[in-house]
């Protein structure tokens, strides 16, 4: 099918050769789990569960806290030893609330909502309630609670569902895999979520690097004329939704707006074996595939790993490690995170486990800028990087604000390019960061005086009513108020 063109983009090298030919295997029951309340966008999950309760797997942990939340799931049977805040265990080294959990070893389910026997003859609303008590997010990265999108449809004129496949990030293969191995799940799930939508047209979209996943979508969708499966050019970061959507139906997405709004819903191909398992087998989402890889990983795998893994335990099943690995991020080399250790569990986001040696980990003093102009060529948003670290350097924030820092996806090209090795991409998280912690301070303010105005207003008509009150009474009396 036709695809359009987006400016920008790099091409690192992708070595997903590690691991993209080795097949999806379980990971054997660990011993602990440790489940983060915190693993989507929005709201902190409510814990339910009290410590020394049993618990069976599937069985709900915890549950969401407004729309803008997800639930969280037991990934096997076992006792819950704590709930506590801890630092050690979340992949963002932050200190978060987190549920332990003991495996009995006998991974036994809890009852299961029952599957709905024919979703396409469901209310929509249905389907976006079982996704949401499912606890199933947006597992390409953005963690974005799955039913709100799905919900969309109430709000916006959709015509398409967009499924990434792209899976552009070098290294990782978690996404190519399923592909191959469960593509009939993905179209299900596809063709699922649309209806949830009330939309008729479904694109799947994978690079082109991937042709064996390509062809399986195009047999498990052959019975389907509404499903295409576009090969989109191979050029990173050519998964992110925004860009993703201009190459495959031409429609340019503005700045601070929703795919939605130009008629177009994306969801990874994760996230819809996800609602597959959930709408057919009343499954909640315990448990993805995770690419654990890289030159200082002994034995490359595509794992099917439950959630609240530690990645400890990922790397021991995968031959532990060849030598000292130079750095272990969740997720891939672009936009993955540098773990402080390796007892941090996998969550709903964590894609990968990468472990670099010293050949493949390149690092070089920073020099001064040259001007040379690279990042802005290959800068996707067509932002101006350079102005914006020069700004940020000075720490002048809303000035870079100004040249619309905030719209940065973070995708690191400009990083990869740059020939001074300016850490640019660190420079615009910092003061996105920063801006939003200034923007929530500011509408902390706002309503803290807000609700002073309200309160000191309520209060002056309670003492103008009292004084009218006692005017009457003394009227009536004939004696002083």
């Amino acid at each position: 099918m036709q695809t359009f063109e987006i400016q920008g983009g790099i091409h690192p090298a992708y070595r997903k050769e590690l691991a993209s030919e080795q097949a999806i295997r379980p990971l054997p029951l660990p011993k602990r789990f440790y489940i983060p309340l915190q693993q989507h966008v929005g709201a902190v999950s409510v814990p339910i569960v009290a410590v020394g309760e049993h618990v069976r797997k599937g069985q709900v942990l915890c549950v969401r806290q407004g729309s803008m939340s997800a639930t969280q799931h037991a990934p096997t049977s076992g006792q819950v030893v704590a709930i506590d805040e801890m630092t050690a265990p979340h992949p963002s080294g932050l200190a978060d609330t987190t549920i332990v959990i003991e495996a009995d070893g006998l991974d036994e389910w809890a009852e299961l909502p029952p599957p709905i026997a024919d979703p396409f003859a469901a209310p929509p609303q249905e389907i976006v309630d079982r996704v949401a008590i499912s606890g199933i997010v947006g597992l390409g990265g953005a963690i974005f609670p799955a039913a709100i999108k799905l919900g969309m449809g109430q709000q916006y004129k959709l015509d398409t569902l967009l499924i990434n496949g792209a899976e552009c990030e070098p290294y990782l293969t978690c996404d190519d895999r399923l592909m191959r191995e469960f593509a009939d799940k993905v179209i299900d799930g596809a063709r699922i979520m649309a209806h949830a939508l009330g939309v008729q047209k479904i694109i799947v979209a994978v690079e082109q690097n991937k042709p064996q996943a390509i062809a399986a979508l195009e047999k498990a969708a052959s019975d389907h004329p509404d499903i295409r499966v576009a090969g989109v050019p191979i050029r990173y970061p050519v998964g992110y939704a925004q860009h993703l959507t201009k190459i495959v139906t031409g429609r340019e997405v503005p700045a601070d707006h929703r795919n939605a709004e130009v008629g177009v819903v994306v969801h990874n191909v994760a996230t819809a074996r996800a609602v597959h398992d959930a709408v057919r087998l009343g499954r909640p989402l315990i448990s993805r595939v995770v690419t654990v890889t890289g030159a200082a990983i002994r034995q490359p795998s595509n794992l099917e790993v439950p959630i609240g893994t530690q990645v400890s335990d990922l790397i021991e099943f995968c031959g532990g490690f060849v030598g000292t690995p130079r750095r272990v991020v969740l997720g891939g080399p672009m936009m993955g995170q540098a773990l402080p250790n390796i007892e941090v569990p996998i969550v709903k986001g964590s894609g990968g486990v990468l472990a670099m040696s010293d050949d493949e980990f390149v690092e070089a003093r920073e020099r001064p800028c040259i001007r040379c102009g690279s990042c802005v060529s290959v800068c996707p948003c067509g932002l101006a990087p350079l102005d914006m670290a020069a700004l940020i350097r000075k720490d002048k924030l809303e000035a870079a604000a100004k040249l619309f820092v905030s719209d940065c996806i973070g995708c690191g090209s400009c990083s990869w390019v740059c020939p001074s090795n300016i850490p640019l991409v660190q420079y615009f998280n910092y003061a996105n960061g920063a801006l939003n912690d200034e923007d929530r301070k500011r509408r902390k303010n706002e309503r803290v005086k807000s609700l002073s105005e309200a309160h000191a207003l309520r209060i002056e008509a309670i003492e103008r009513a009292r004084k009218e009150a006692r005017a009457k009474t003394a009227d009536k009396t004939g004696s002083p108020a």
